[in-house]
């Protein structure tokens, strides 16, 4: 099952002997990462086993939002918000971003008090969010026809289109200095006198003092094989799109049974907000105890099964050394089957929700698996046990919008230079100094039950 459609990228052909910085990862993080070193002057080399955005950069939903994140990711979103304005001038490429606003739906008074309280939220920071009823709400949902009696409208969110913005970044990052490497696995990092002195690549040692580990869903099993232990699990998440639809809704819209968001070729991306499928696999075991609390807290919206996905994840090496054939290689691009349950529950809900999608068809459905740690929100930090080896993964679904700030902080820490914001919540020892506190937010989870995480909004 094909995901979205990418476009060309021209990637380098020479290997570097020596860098600054070498990227694992050519998504989001990874690319901004990579651009923001290069623009301050450092030596990067981008590392992609397959190709620019291919997995779950391309895939997520495309919501840019501050709304109904986990508090500590507020500072670092409302940052994103102000280099995403920039971002297509500052690229020179087109990333589809629009500032249409994003509304959360209610469909009780309950649901409703738990968006008013989570707007409260939004009241350091310069973007309003307001609920909307009435003529206000119809006029933002245009042929509407469900059972929503009030929204959380965040004006100032928007939408991109993922399958441009990662494009964009990378090949800025690539026109500042950077190289950048696709169909080129990293094998393993080489240390001397215990810090970063190199990696080793499928096509050769490339020396550097600092490594970037944002590899997404592959993270942990990379970090594994440098003794880093890295809690982090897969879940699959489903999308749709449509054909071209007149007079729909500008705004992004979650709401009970699906969400929605208007793309730049005039249809529409859909799917389940309220469904993710979560594959029984070896690391659901060895990780249980860590996850526990986020399964509790959001087992509604988690579908567990046994899958192919156990037989692949069984097989694969979890050690190897640098001269061996590895799990990155065997496969370039992860491409997972989309639920069709998801696909069928979402396209219908939105077409009772809005009847003038009854006249579009669905163009085109794709799978992504999401990188999720157990308290939903990413991992951007060094590596206290091994300097110059920093990680920057995790992002539980809500990594695209957030991506250019994420990226920005993650050149922070490899620079030096004070950081965009504060880290400390994102650092990695969270899960072995406060093991018992590292859970979801229970604040950041309305009434409305919106899973924080893990879904693929943004």
């Amino acid at each position: 099952m094909p995901g979205p459609k990418l476009p060309h990228f021209q990637a380098d052909l020479a290997l570097p002997k020596r860098v600054d910085a070498v990227v694992i990862g050519g998504g989001i993080i990874g690319a901004t990462t990579a651009l923001e070193l290069a623009e301050r002057g450092y030596s990067v080399l981008l590392c992609e086993k397959g190709q620019i955005g291919a997995e779950q950069s391309s895939r997520n939903w495309g919501w840019v939002r501050m709304s109904q994140r986990d508090p500590r990711e507020l500072p670092l979103m409302a940052k994103a918000h102000e280099i995403w304005e920039e971002l297509e001038a500052r690229t020179g490429h087109p990333t589809g971003y629009t500032r249409a606003g994003i509304l959360f739906t209610a469909e009780t008074e309950k649901a409703t008090a738990g968006l008013e309280a989570w707007a409260q939220h939004m009241a350091p920071f310069d973007a309003p969010a307001q609920m909307v009823r009435g003529e206000q709400l119809a006029e933002l949902m245009p042929r509407h026809q469900t059972g929503t009696i009030a929204a959380l409208h965040t004006p100032l969110d928007g939408r991109a289109e993922p399958q441009l913005a990662t494009h964009a970044i990378a090949s800025a990052a690539r026109a500042a200095g950077a190289k950048v490497m696709t169909e080129c696995a990293v094998r393993s990092v080489e240390t001397e006198a215990g810090k970063i002195s190199g990696v080793m690549t499928e096509r050769g040692r490339v020396g550097c003092s600092a490594v970037v580990v944002a590899g997404g869903a592959w993270s942990r099993l990379f970090l594994g094989n440098a003794g880093i232990w890295l809690p982090q699990m897969k879940v699959l998440n489903s999308v749709l799109r449509t054909s071209a639809v007149q007079d729909g809704p500008e705004v992004a819209m979650w709401a009970k049974g699906f969400a929605l968001r208007k793309r730049a070729d005039g249809g529409y991306s859909i799917a389940d907000g309220t469904e993710n499928v979560v594959d029984l696999v070896p690391d659901s075991f060895r990780l249980a105890i860590r996850f526990l609390p986020a399964f509790l807290d959001e087992w509604r919206s988690l579908r567990f099964r046994l899958s192919e996905r156990w037989r692949i994840e069984a097989a694969q090496s979890r050690r190897w050394q640098p001269d061996q054939h590895t799990p990155f290689e065997a496969c370039r691009v992860l491409d997972p089957e989309p639920s069709q349950k998801a696909i069928r529950n979402s396209w219908g809900a939105a077409q009772k929700a809005f009847p003038i999608l009854q006249g579009a068809d669905v163009v085109q459905s794709w799978g992504g698996m999401i990188d999720v740690t157990p308290d939903a929100i990413p991992v951007i930090s060094q590596v206290d046990d091994l300097p110059g080896l920093f990680v920057s993964t995790g992002y539980s679904g809500h990594g695209f919008g957030i991506g250019p700030a994420a990226g920005r902080l993650t050149a922070d820490l490899v620079t030096g230079d004070a950081p965009i914001v504060d880290p400390r919540p994102f650092a990695l020892d969270r899960f072995t100094k406060k093991a018992r506190a590292v859970k979801p937010t229970p604040e950041s989870v309305n009434a409305a039950k919106v899973p924080l995480s893990p879904s693929s909004d943004s």
